[in-house]
């Protein structure tokens, strides 16, 4: 059997008698367990610890449109599979997800059964929090790259383990989560600056670096999507070129910034539909179309079927569930 290397471990950090492989499993197991008691037969739940959201799932899901906020997803037990453009992410007990931009994705639970859900926890990241910690480590600018997309899975450490399973434990301890929570928080995001995925955070919090002025220009589509898009005016928010600009957009949302806009206004829709009860053409204009029909168009294309047609299944699935 190959010995893992262990990267950033003191010596007495784990028991003589318990090796890295063993440790690891041990806490995974004892997060199964929590989470499970915590979730019951929930199929979310938001814990009283800022920004910790727990999921579970008994089966296998069809591959659903969702965005994802700048987080961590630790998946306990079970298997997804999020798409972004052309590029899919498999994460599971071995490999949490890294997302560091809102990003329009779709998103499957591809192992789970009842006698093994899926588990998982998901931590929403503060960029700010994030900039606080690069402002305390030595100069990396060599680092922070960019020309990747904002998503990637990386190995799920013991020492990562460890600390969700600490946070998820001031469920427990109210009186302990404003100063704990901050604290085990910031381990978290110190461990993933320090692995092999912390180029993608580094590059999207570090002030000037085009990822982050990129980020811009991703969050005034996600707060303005019913406005018409301006790709110049875009640009102006980034300050960056027109042409930089849809190179740096595309290399980190593997899409353009029109593409980005209508996802978001397509899940937007579907959204209000399903959980307001709007028509598709209200639904439409709601979300920044002017031609009901041009909407009807590109939801079908999206979606695979009529706006109507759409919702009225995800009820029936809403209703066997």
């Amino acid at each position: 059997m190959e010995t893992p290397t262990v990267h950033q471990t003191s010596p007495t950090a784990l028991p003589f008698s318990l090796s890295v492989p063993d440790r690891r499993e041990d806490l995974r197991t004892q997060l199964v367990s929590s989470v499970g008691a915590l979730i019951g037969t929930e199929a979310s739940l938001q814990t009283s610890i800022p920004g910790v959201t727990l999921y579970r799932y008994c089966a296998p899901t069809l591959p659903e449109s969702a965005t994802y906020e700048p987080s961590v997803a630790l998946v306990v037990q079970g298997r997804k599979r999020v798409t972004l453009g052309r590029t899919s992410f498999d994460y599971d007990p071995s490999r949490f997800l890294l997302t560091s931009l809102d990003l329009p994705v779709t998103s499957q639970v591809v192992e789970a059964s009842r006698e093994v859900p899926y588990l998982c926890m998901r931590l929403k990241l503060d960029i700010a929090m994030v900039r606080e910690l690069l402002g305390r480590e030595p100069d990396k600018a060599g680092l922070a790259r960019s020309g990747k997309p904002a998503m990637t899975t990386a190995e799920t450490t013991a020492e990562f383990l460890d600390a969700f399973g600490r946070l998820l434990d001031l469920h427990h301890a109210p009186q302990d989560i404003d100063y704990m929570g901050g604290l085990i928080k910031r381990e978290i995001i110190y461990r993933i600056l320090q692995g092999a995925a912390g180029q993608r955070l580094r590059s999207i919090a570090t002030i000037g670096e085009n990822s982050q002025r990129t980020a811009k220009a991703v969050e005034w589509i996600r707060d303005n999507y019913t406005k018409p898009l301006r790709v110049d005016m875009l640009a102006k928010v980034a300050c960056m070129g027109v042409s930089t600009l849809h190179h740096h957009f595309r290399a980190l949302t593997s899409m353009s910034p029109l593409q980005y806009q209508k996802q978001l206004r397509l899940q937007e829709a579907r959204r209000r539909m399903l959980v307001d009860g709007l028509d598709a053409a209200h639904a439409a204009f709601e979300v920044g179309y002017e031609s009901a029909s041009q909407f009807n168009r590109e939801y079908s294309r999206f979606f695979g079927q009529s706006p109507m047609r759409d919702v009225r299944s995800l009820r029936v699935v809403g209703d066997d569930e």
